[in-house]
């Protein structure tokens, strides 16, 4: 195939543009960057900001935009009536996911904590991350909405499809994650991942993930009950998490809190409690270990001494790597068995309370990602996850 010339080049110049013209100035700059990803060169993204004292110029690399096509439009809308010039011009030539140089220009270890979030990937792990997301989940970036929830259950997949009409699923039925979309214009629909079972599987989706840039990812899955006044059925809500997941010690330390975003736990205990529904709040405890109760010696103590009120296998993962990659993340559990209090998981209760509460768990979820699609078009307050120093868009 012969070589494409990279000659695709854009800037608008929003302090001299009337309000009128921002529209049309915005699809001419994803234009341009969907021309240059077409012509075999990552888009070359400049932001000139005249207010700004101390980051006056952003500049980044991109791959694939089309798969953020809807986040890019909307920071670009932002950034227009600040008076901002933004141009586009052909960078780089695309690296071939074959090259060796792959492994260096995607090590996290030269990863620039402190960029804004529209240019924390570079392209080339955007480029991968686009490309494992269609392995393990079926399904091509462009699919992927902007509320995303996990699951373990094919359960709740089913009541997922059942619930939301048009519905998309994976190309074929083998593959390890596979995701369901509903779609909405501007992707503000919804996507729902089957991740299977372990922190493992949790660190791998939420890698790839984080390149789409979502508004919100929410763990809905299954926990045990710690609490004698639980009671199977109850729906616990994490404010915090103890990670015994081990996957993310290296990167990120032990010492680093790890949070639910407060807004969307909020939005969360409303719909509960709209609902009739008797929610508990507390701290998750994440293990690796499915069979922990096995070894309750050594890990007792450290349930006692972090007043946990659960534990699964996921929901410290998801919100650990939300953290690290600036995505607002919660857990709405389930209570499914009470090992410490002679209610263990076996197989025809469980089977009996998979079948009572997947639907309404669902669509408690499915509720919630409505509302903050309505109160936060412009993605939910996340103040927390910036770094002290990181460049805010607006300043």
């Amino acid at each position: 195939m012969p070589e494409q010339s990279c000659d695709s080049a854009y800037a608008a110049d929003f302090g001299a543009l009337a309000p009128a013209e921002h529209l049309a100035a915005i699809e001419r700059l994803c234009a341009a960057m969907e021309a240059a990803d077409k012509a075999g060169c990552y888009p070359l993204l400049t932001v000139e900001r005249p207010w700004s004292v101390h980051n006056p110029v952003l500049t980044g690399e991109f791959a694939s935009p089309g798969a953020i096509d809807w986040y890019l439009c909307r920071e670009f809308g932002r950034l227009a009536p600040a008076g901002a010039r933004i141009s586009v011009s052909p960078g780089r030539a695309a690296l071939d996911l074959h090259d060796p140089a792959l492994a260096a220009a995607v090590d996290e270890l030269s990863w620039d904590l402190r960029r804004k979030k529209l240019f924390l990937f570079g392209p080339e792990r955007m480029a991968l991350s686009i490309d494992r997301l269609q392995h393990y989940t079926g399904t091509a970036a462009e699919s992927f909405q902007r509320y995303v929830l996990l699951t373990n259950y094919a359960w709740h997949v089913e009541e997922f499809r059942a619930a939301l009409p048009g519905v998309t699923g994976p190309d074929s039925d083998d593959r390890q994650m596979p995701a369901w979309h509903y779609s909405q214009p501007g992707r503000a629909g919804v996507t729902m991942i089957n991740i299977g079972v372990g922190p493992s599987n949790a660190k791998t989706i939420t890698d790839h993930l984080a390149v789409l840039r979502p508004d919100l990812v929410l763990m809905i899955g299954h926990c045990a009950g710690l609490r004698n006044h639980q009671e199977i059925g109850d729906l616990v809500l994490a404010t915090a998490y103890l990670r015994d997941d081990r996957v993310l010690d290296d990167v990120l330390p032990l010492n680093v809190p790890v949070v639910s975003n407060y807004t969307l736990n909020s939005l969360l205990l409303e719909e509960l409690t709209g609902r009739g529904r008797r929610p508990r709040m507390g701290i998750v405890y994440t293990t690796g270990n499915r069979n922990w109760e096995l070894q309750l010696a050594s890990v007792g103590e450290r349930l006692r001494l972090s007043r946990a009120v659960a534990v699964d296998m996921e929901s410290a993962t998801v919100a650990a790597n939300g953290f690290r990659y600036r995505i607002p993340t919660a857990t709405l559990l389930a209570v499914s068995d009470k090992p410490l209090h002679g209610q263990p998981k076996l197989n025809t209760e469980a089977q009996e309370f998979y079948a009572d509460t997947r639907r309404q768990h669902v669509a408690i979820a499915i509720s919630v990602t409505e509302r903050v699609r309505h109160l936060y078009p412009g993605g939910l307050p996340a103040t927390d996850l910036r770094s002290p120093d990181e460049p805010l868009l607006g300043q």
